[in-house]
């Protein structure tokens, strides 16, 4: 058995048959599935790619360089004995579909090539879909690259010859397949930055050269079903960390080793969330644990191929040794058996806010002392509550993490509180500056943060209001309750008779500015869900007898004496909340970051 990382065009450039068995399902992937998400894939790299060329002054192996190669996924071939005279050949044993597609989307490209007239480039991709015709002779069946199952044949045939009318396979998935890449080809060279030529060149270096696949080749001897087992987990989907397992296995040469520990149990295997996806958890975190160790940015489809890089140069057992040691410490913070009160609200708000790609310094602060580990998560929560108030973009997180990863790993964690607050209070560009105190009042006293925040974050903003009032140890419960709904203290469905406009301003001016202040913090409180559905839409003296009567919450006191709620009212209160909220997230000035005991 042989592992490789290989390019379309080092798996498709030899005079080589790959045959699907007939034990495998035929051609089955779809257009929203898999055919779009492969040519969006594709698309980006190949803008990527012409972006590069044009920064290095179009020196293509430069541009191929800093645009890097997209991983996907893994081929399991068996070879499969042949005469020497006669081309080589491989049984497709897992990755049928993708090997597939692969083969019609490079055909694709080449038949508009040819209809474009672009002779060269048409002549390179024809060497990557058809056999040389002076090797084969006159058997025409070994023409094609790939020979698939018995009943998607003709379709493929019909599909992948120029000279043959594909009108009688239409419905076929093969042929829909084949259709839909040549016309997302030719929409895209229609674009005018560039000439045809420049851009059916990027697509061909893209499709041909910056792709990726693991492509495992078993020798004649080897047993493709317990290989096939091993590596699909039988029958699921082959992952990152299968893979990595895979290679550290081979690399160890002692299957009974325990080099991986206890990394296969169900726990790694939990789907949770990163980004828009969702991934077993074990991915997620090699992925996260590859950025703090390197420093760089680590794409979800290439954890492995990068993995493999960082262990290149290194023995493989110790590497694994610091793997599981900072899992293992993630896991018991994740769990809650290693978390202090203060590092549970922590999870708690960074699990709100959906704030996974912290993980990579939060995998090196781990290992620091507990107090100045929990000064650097204050710090790290309050450049990220402010900068979610204040509506300012997430887009520069990954690299502001790994940047702050970076100067952990240099400097130590002797001082981790420290240079965590020192290197946000740094930052000056727009992505990554730490909002001032005057920048989070002007937000909540003016931003309808009730449609500009997700329930949760915007929970997450009165909680702390709420943790803060209890603080003084004089409440009876600590603790602030979760799971509360948002109630407009004015609400959205208010009616003039009993909730009267204000004297000397124009109506129609006065109910859009009330239709957008009482979205506004000011107007906004916790209560029950049952709570909440008695004052609906009631009158301003009912709701406040009805939160004297129930409302546990601090938030809720002071309403209880307030006469009656008006615009100005929800001002006032706006700026005491603000008030209270640059108290428990404190800003870049705040004399609390300047501690180092």
């Amino acid at each position: 058995m042989h592992t490789d990382i290989l390019t379309p065009k080092d798996l498709f450039q030899k005079d080589v048959r790959y045959t699907i068995p007939p034990f495998q399902r035929p051609y089955v992937w779809t257009k929203g599935q898999q055919w779009e998400p492969l040519w969006e894939d594709v698309r980006s790299v190949a803008e990527n790619y012409l972006e590069n060329l044009e920064r290095v002054g179009n020196d293509e192996v430069k541009a191929e360089e800093l645009t890097g190669p997209h991983f996907l996924g893994a081929v399991v071939l068996q070879q499969v004995p042949t005469a020497t005279k006669n081309i080589d050949q491989r049984e497709v044993i897992d990755g049928q579909q993708r090997v597939t597609t692969l083969q019609l989307f490079l055909d694709a490209i080449q038949q508009v090539c040819e209809e474009l007239d672009l002779k060269m480039a048409a002549k390179r991709l024809a060497k990557l879909v058809k056999n040389d015709e002076d090797i084969i002779g006159d058997d025409k069946l070994h023409v094609f690259k790939l020979w698939p199952t018995r009943s998607d044949r003709e379709a493929f045939r019909h599909a992948m010859d120029n000279q043959l009318s594909p009108d009688s396979f239409r419905d076929t998935r093969i042929v829909k397949a084949h259709e839909f890449f040549q016309r997302q080809v030719r929409e895209w060279l229609k674009d005018t930055s560039r000439t045809t030529e420049q851009r059916i060149d990027a697509l061909e270096a893209a499709a041909t050269s910056m792709l990726q696949l693991v492509v495992i080749d078993l020798g004649t001897q080897d047993d493709p079903n317990r290989i096939f087992e091993t590596l699909n987990a039988r029958g699921t989907q082959l992952l990152q960390s299968d893979l990595i397992k895979n290679f550290v296995l081979s690399r160890e040469g002692d299957q009974k080793s325990d080099i991986w520990g206890n990394l296969d149990d169900s726990w790694w295997r939990e789907e949770v969330r990163q980004g828009r996806l969702n991934r077993p958890r074990l991915d997620m975190l090699l992925n996260y644990w590859l950025g703090m160790r390197t420093g760089e940015e680590v794409s979800h489809s290439k954890v492995f191929a990068d993995f493999q890089d960082y262990v290149k140069a290194q023995e493989v057992r110790a590497v694994m040794a610091t793997v599981k040691r900072d899992l293992a410490t993630y896991r018991d913070y994740e769990t809650s058996r290693g978390r202090s009160p203060e590092e549970k609200a922590f999870y708690y708000h960074m699990d709100v806010m959906q704030a996974g790609v912290i993980t990579p310094v939060l995998l090196l602060l781990l290992s620091a002392e507990e107090g100045k580990r929990i000064r650097a998560f204050n710090a790290l929560e309050s450049f990220l509550v402010r900068r979610m108030i204040c509506r300012q973009t997430t887009k520069d997180y990954n690299r502001l993490i790994l940047d702050l990863a970076n100067r952990l790993r240099e400097s130590g964690l002797v001082e981790a509180n420290k240079i965590t607050a020192d290197f946000l209070k740094g930052q000056e560009a727009n992505s990554r500056k730490w909002p001032t105190d005057q920048a989070v009042a002007d937000a909540l006293e003016s931003s309808p943060l009730y449609w500009l925040l997700t329930r949760g974050r915007l929970r997450l903003v009165l909680e702390g209001v709420e943790r803060h009032l209890r603080s003084s140890g004089k409440a009876e419960q600590p603790d602030v309750p979760r799971n509360l709904t948002i109630e407009h203290l004015m609400p959205v469905g208010w009616r003039r008779e009993e909730w009267t406009l204000p004297d000397g301003v124009d109506a129609e001016l006065a109910i859009h500015q009330r239709n957008t202040l009482i979205h506004t913090i000011g107007n906004l409180t916790l209560a029950t869900q049952r709570l909440n559905s008695s004052m609906s839409n009631a009158s301003w003296e009912s709701k406040r007898e009805e939160l004297k009567e129930h409302s546990v919450l601090l938030l809720n006191n002071e309403l209880t004496s307030q006469p009656s709620w008006d615009e100005e009212a929800i001002r006032l209160r706006s700026r005491r909340l603000a008030n209270i909220v640059c108290k428990v997230w404190p800003g870049p000035d705040a004399a609390v970051w300047q501690e180092t005991t």
